[in-house]
């Protein structure tokens, strides 16, 4: 692999971060957030430290030969622990046992971080490699203990995220299996990558050469492994963002009708500066509904008691249900009212007749505005 196959992921990574800095600025204390955007930051850095070009860079600014090694070995440990944080947040359950599963890991995989910085100084390494670091210094006191404890580490981060996302995948369905199955066959990569390492290492130290292994094979499974497994990851999560923005502009959509309808009375119709089209959707039906509610209220003493008792019996006699029968008796009333207010522009009524409970539910009355065939019938004979 050449350096461009380690810097496009690298690259990619962090576009996809960059894309949810502001989520994190705005969420910080969400956990499962926190876990995502550390993932994506140590994959990236993983793969940009991992290069050949930035290998040789870094052992010449630093002016230790190959201390790059222990770098992107303690990037490889800490991205495991991300790993397994997401997963555990990402699954949820008690958070007091959450956050100390999550904080035992974490302090599990600081403890090996900081035994390879010491093992890569107590040991020799003078003779710089940028690509067979593994096999080179395979025999070498401390650092061969280095390299088995970086393997070990990754090995066992495979093995429980395999276990952790396999017993999942068989309590859940759809999206979320998909992406669990997804990181599993990524993690199956990771352990090939393992494999491959270990196979080399071990063929080393028994006098054989199976470099190739460690130096061509493994680098493009440990790629395969982690840009599969960030899909997993990234699946279910995107597609249940792209399921809530889809959710709330058909929320906003179906508000349009009792929008619409309040528009000629309502104190938003003539206002000049409107919320821009490339709003956030939760904006624009928030300030959709706190028209609707100022319209509403600007309504209150045109609201007909008796009418809206009657269209909710012929709603119900016509078999809709209790909820379906009073959206359709707010909603006759409300389009009667809009009626009265236009007819008295003087606005001389200041209060209702009777008593009366504001519309509670304004999809559902939005909706039977356009197509409840007792709203229209009412329509029709009260010409409103």
């Amino acid at each position: 692999m050449d350096g461009s196959s380690y810097y496009l992921p690298a690259v990619a990574m962090a576009a996809v971060l960059a894309v949810k800095s502001p989520s994190l600025r705005r969420s910080w204390r969400d956990p499962l957030l926190r876990s995502v955007c550390w993932l994506l930051a140590l994959t990236g850095l993983v793969f940009f430290f991992a290069a050949p070009p930035t290998i040789a860079e870094v052992n010449d600014l630093v002016g230790v030969t190959n201390v790059s090694a222990p770098l992107v070995y303690c990037l490889l440990s800490a991205f495991s622990a991300a790993c397994l944080v997401l997963i555990v947040n990402w699954r949820g359950g008690p958070p007091e046992l959450t956050r100390r599963t999550s904080r035992r890991w974490i302090t599990g995989y600081g403890v090996v971080i900081v035994a390879l910085v010491v093992l890569f100084a107590l040991g020799d390494t003078p003779v710089e490699r940028l690509r067979d670091f593994d096999t080179y210094y395979a025999d070498e006191p401390f650092v061969r203990e280095m390299i088995v404890l970086y393997l070990g580490a990754l090995a066992v981060a495979g093995v429980a995220m395999n276990v952790m996302c396999g017993r999942w995948a068989l309590q859940v369905h759809g999206r979320l299996r998909a992406g669990l199955l997804i990181i599993v066959a990524g993690y199956v990569c990771n352990i090939a990558y393992l494999t491959a390492k270990f196979t080399a290492v071990v063929t080393r130290w028994n006098g054989g050469n199976l470099d190739h292994l460690s130096t061509d094979v493994a680098p493009v499974l440990a790629s395969a492994g982690a840009q599969i497994s960030a899909v997993g990851f990234c699946l279910p999560l995107a597609c249940q963002r792209a399921g809530d923005t889809w959710s709330t502009w058909c929320t906003y959509r179906r508000l349009g009708p009792l929008w619409r309808e309040l528009a000629p009375v309502s104190p938003y119709a003539g206002r000049t500066a409107r919320m821009s089209w490339w709003s956030p959707a939760e904006l624009q039906v928030t300030q959709r509904e706190s028209d609707i509610h100022d319209g509403l209220l600007s309504l209150h003493p045109y609201f007909d008691t008796g009418l809206r008792a009657r269209v909710h019996a012929e709603a119900l006699a016509t078999g809709s249900d209790p909820a379906q029968a009073r959206a359709e008796a707010d909603a006759a009333m409300v389009a009667a009212a809009v009626r009265a207010r236009t007819a008295d522009p003087e606005g001389t009524h200041t209060e209702p007749t009777e008593p009366t409970e504001a519309p509670r539910d304004l999809v559902r009355m939005s909706q039977a505005l356009h197509h409840s065939p007792v709203v229209e019938a009412t329509r029709n004979e009260t010409h409103f």
